[in-house]
């Protein structure tokens, strides 16, 4: 065998395996190439007579996941995340868990008809849940319930969670994992409602199936946090519909067929614990918009997303009066927002981050789509993009145990003024403190106020604040994410485009400053009164 990654003699290396015999036999080889390359090659050669057959042939390292690149398991431990979802996505629903544990020579790959393309299975469960501890996050996993059914997710539980003396306990203890993983979050079925999904079936029908995943699951781990697969009504329409939802608008969809949420709550009482909702959201051109106008509905465009789910909630809490008591929480586990991966692009997640964080106390878990999405990666090296940045930003100034506070302002977010395309909902995000947007929270040990301002315009602004009860202390410290201009952006290879800014922030007497296009989080000392 021959790694090849130039020209040159000095640029392979050759090792040599045992002659084949009449059975097949698992070989591990390894190289220490000395140089990074982009059109590596290996080949496999058979000196003498006779012939040979290989049966799989695998460059990822033999200890599992560990041998993955430091610096991308360390860049992905940066975004301070507090949960990753895995497997989801649409090739979910025809995928079948039990063929991704074991030797990974002796897993069968799978033909992925959501995609029209190879799966595999090199990664599989003990891969992913390795993964989230090398990266320090919470595993969140979905079962199928496309063509899967409820036994197998109840054995996925078992594989999991199960002690070493249950039957697929046993197994995972033989694959090298004794010690049961405790995998708490549990996701069942992904977009079960959309006609592009393996195994679409009805909401009557969907909703009994529900129940019987629940039910099976439950019964192997009573422990676990289980989640429906919703939709609301603005996501929920017939097949190439072209609208923008107002509330108004879906209102006769509540109760209907096109409320999967909605079936949940009213059909699969007390069998989750928490609803999912995805979203994703298209920049569109405005030729005709001022520049700022133009900015402004660029970047307010998928965080009105968030707020339509926010407003429906409500609705769902006055249907369901028991959900507050129950605390049955909100799950954007699958989102993102399309186009370049830029700082235009980077404001408008700052501003979805903000409007997600404005209603933390029903919505509780988001996951991006995908992780590895908030990074630019090649085959040699890897770096956080723009995206990668927001998400990095925000989870260390307004992650786990930032305590929110209440923002209230004197100028509310204007109705789009330019609107165009569809799938855009027509609700306004965003505080009242128009052009920006405006989100405060105390940090958790209670000793200073932390403020986000997103200022999506090409002049500088300022903040008036009334503290109420609060008085700041003394001067504090401000981290400012921008750059030269929205196309700006973080590539491998090149100076990154956009950055963070750390510096000093005097005590604010008239007001808190922001830069034009930029994200700006200031932190200040509280003094007690």
């Amino acid at each position: 065998m021959t790694l090849i990654w130039g020209d040159g003699p000095e640029a392979r290396q050759t090792v040599t395996l045992p002659a084949p015999g009449a059975d097949w036999k698992r070989v591990d080889f390894s190289f220490t190439p000395t140089a990074d390359a982009t059109d590596a090659r290996l080949e496999i050669t058979g000196l003498g007579s006779g012939s040979f057959r290989v049966g799989a042939v695998s460059l990822m390292p033999s200890d599992n996941i560990r041998g993955w690149r430091a610096d991308t398991t360390a860049i992905a431990r940066s975004l301070n995340s507090g949960m990753w979802r895995l497997p989801g996505g649409n090739f979910l629903s025809d995928w079948d868990w039990h063929s991704a544990i074991g030797p990974r020579d002796k897993r069968p790959p799978m033909f992925d008809h959501a995609w029209s393309a190879m799966q595999p299975d090199d990664i599989g469960m003990d891969e992913w849940m390795d993964l989230t501890r090398i990266i320090g996050v919470e595993p969140y996993v979905t079962v199928n319930a496309g063509l899967g059914d409820a036994n197998s997710a109840a054995e996925e539980v078992e594989y999991l969670n199960g002690p070493a003396t249950s039957t697929w306990g046993s197994r995972r203890a033989a694959n090298g994992h004794p010690e049961p993983y405790g995998v708490k979050f549990w996701n069942i079925g992904n977009e079960p409602y959309g006609w592009w999904q393996i195994g679409k079936t009805s909401l009557d029908y969907f909703m009994i199936k529900h129940n019987a995943f629940a039910e099976a699951m439950r019964a192997v781990d009573p422990t676990i946090t289980l989640i429906g697969s919703g939709a609301m009504p603005d996501q929920m329409h017939p097949k190439d519909t072209k609208e923008n939802a107002s509330l108004e608008s879906i209102a006769p969809k509540f109760g209907t067929e096109w409320d999967w949420t909605g079936g949940l709550l009213d059909k699969a009482w007390g069998n989750f614990d928490g609803i999912s909702e995805h979203w994703y959201d298209r920049p569109e051109e405005r030729p005709n918009a001022p520049k700022d106008a133009e900015l402004i509905e660029y970047v307010r465009a998928p965080s009105n997303q968030v707020r339509m789910k926010a407003e429906e909630w409500k609705i769902y809490q006055k249907r369901f009066p028991a959900m507050e008591a129950k605390k049955i929480f909100l799950s954007i586990d699958e989102y993102a927002y399309f186009g370049e991966v830029n700082l235009k692009s980077a404001l408008a997640y700052a501003m979805v981050l903000q409007e997600m964080l404005r209603h933390t106390d029903f919505l509780t878990m988001g996951a991006f789509t995908t992780g590895a999405s908030t990074m630019d990666i090649t085959p040699t090296d890897a770096k956080l993009n723009t995206t990668g940045l927001i998400f990095k930003l925000y989870g260390e100034r307004f992650g786990t145990g930032v305590t929110p506070l209440a923002v209230q302002g004197q100028v509310p977010q204007p109705a789009p003024r330019y609107p165009v395309g569809f799938a855009h909902p027509q609700v306004r995000a965003g505080s009242s403190t128009y052009p920006l947007d405006v989100i405060a929270g105390m940090t958790p040990d209670g000793k200073a106020l932390r403020v986000g301002v997103v200022n999506a315009t090409f002049d500088s602004q300022t903040v008036k604040l009334d503290l109420k009860a609060l008085n700041i202390g003394g001067a504090g410290r401000k981290w400012v994410l921008s750059g030269p201009d929205l196309k700006a952006q973080n590539k491998v290879g090149a100076p990154n485009g956009v950055t963070v800014t750390e510096s000093s922030a005097t005590k604010p007497a008239k007001g808190l400053s922001v830069s034009p296009t930029s994200v700006t989080i200031f932190e200040f000392p509280i003094a007690r009164r």
